[in-house]
């Protein structure tokens, strides 16, 4: 291998490796996590909220979260 060739490879893996990431930090790993996603609830008709009915919801979304 001659040092043209070795020159390109070089740039290639840096390429690569820029460019994943870019992707990465375009969606950060831990808002992919699974414990993070959010059901769709309708609110009560009555404003209390779902976990704990005794008091008002303030919309802190732990009935959507699966309680993370």
């Amino acid at each position: 291998m001659d040092e043209a060739a070795l020159r390109q490879l070089v740039r290639e893996v840096v390429a690569r490796q820029l460019q994943g990431a870019v992707s990465a930090a375009a969606t950060p790993a831990w808002k992919a996590h699974a414990s993070h996603g959010r059901f769709e609830l309708a609110p009560t008709s009555d404003g209390a909220c779902i976990v704990e009915p005794a008091v008002r919801c303030n919309h802190c979304g732990f009935c959507q979260s699966m309680g993370h």
